[in-house]
């Protein structure tokens, strides 16, 4: 590929994803600016400055869903080559990692949109955020059923779903409803995936009233489920992502000619195969498996044999501390002992690394 194009590619990524990263980096100080700071983030489309002016506390509402979905890819993945430890670096390694449209940019973008509404949501319900409330369409005292066919009473504040999935949409597809390319098609995709995760995650609260605890009144509410399960859903995703392509004429994605069916609206898609993550390659987004600690003896993703890629591993002596021998004394303690007791803990080895006489034959040869 001509190096200017690359540049060109580069830039474009970084810059579809300088906002919210710029977001997610800004201060609670820098945040309290209200709508001044509207002007001062770099990249705003027409739509999310709109939407920065007339909900400014949104700012630091989309700071936390953006640390949140941080903080759960790392909690998806920490048993994995890759771990979302890209996450902590620098916007141009950040752009140069999104360049790639692979299975965990795809997984990336999903779980940003869906904290972003998450945290949108919950913020409503708690009255955060001035405009927005409990979902209106949920009005206290409306005779509803449920899916068992029960009668219920809506009562309490119910979270505004639709509210924090619409503001979540117009801010994120933004950019890249103004690409119009494959990677386009692709991060709008996997947002809205992102987007219907929180969605399923929506659950059924119900309290009941009457005479010895009778459920002859039973009033509900909806509220969102731990974000967690929305983590571990999109996991499931990730796992059984989707290659595909773009058709001809750019318009619209369709699986690969080796895939045997089209992807559902669910499906987490991608457009290029992932690296090994074995090695450090910052450009790549891996920062490799060297020193890892990793599970002897299991043969899941985090065992030494997987996580290491077959370089093996060193072991180390441990001391671990830990309390023993508790005692509860009238009254009311719990006395311990301090314990001590070596493990062993194995991490991953790094590169092996060329002798003089293997660097000098590579030279000459």
């Amino acid at each position: 590929m001509p190096m200017n194009i690359q540049k060109i590619q580069t830039f474009q990524s970084t810059f579809r994803c300088c906002t919210s990263w710029f977001i997610s980096k800004l201060s609670t100080q820098s945040l309290g600016m209200g709508s001044l700071l509207c002007n001062t983030i770099p990249g705003l489309m027409k739509n999310q400055k709109h939407l920065c002016h007339n909900y400014p506390e949104s700012m630091i509402i989309l700071r936390n869903g953006l640390k949140m979905g941080v903080r759960e890819c790392q909690n998806q993945f920490h048993k994995h080559r890759w771990n979302c430890s890209m996450l902590d670096q620098n916007s141009y390694f950040l752009g140069k990692f999104l360049l790639k449209g692979t299975r965990e940019t795809a997984f990336l973008y999903s779980i940003s949109s869906a904290g972003i509404a998450y945290s949108l949501i919950r913020s409503c319900s708690r009255g955060e955020m001035k405009g927005c409330a409990c979902d209106p369409r949920k009005i206290n005292g409306k005779v509803d059923i449920d899916y068992t066919g029960q009668l219920f009473t809506w009562a309490g504040c119910s979270d505004n779903i639709d509210f924090g999935c619409k503001f979540s949409r117009i801010f994120i597809d933004a950019k890249e409803k103004l690409q119009r390319d494959g990677r386009a098609l692709m991060n709008i995709h996997n947002n809205k995936v992102g987007r219907k995760a929180v969605k399923k995650a929506v659950k059924l609260e119900c309290k009941c009233h009457g005479m010895s605890g009778s459920c002859n009144i039973r009033t509900c509410w909806r509220s969102m489920n731990n974000f967690a399960v929305i983590g571990k859903y999109l996991k499931t995703k990730y796992d059984n992502g989707y290659p595909i392509m773009i058709n001809q004429d750019g318009s619209s994605l369709i699986a690969k000619r080796d895939t045997r069916k089209q992807p559902k609206m669910s499906d987490l898609v991608y457009l290029e195969d992932s690296p090994s993550f074995c090695q450090q390659n910052l450009h790549a987004g891996s920062m490799g498996t060297a020193g890892r600690p990793c599970k002897k003896t299991s043969l899941g993703p985090d065992g030494c044999l997987l996580l290491c890629c077959g370089r093996g591993y060193d072991t180390r002596l441990v001391m671990k501390i830990y309390k023993c021998h508790c005692k509860f004394q009238w009254c009311c303690k719990v006395r311990c002992k301090e314990c001590r007791k070596w493990t062993e803990e194995y991490f991953c080895k790094g590169e092996p690394k060329l002798e003089w006489n293997s660097i000098q034959h590579y030279v000459n040869y």
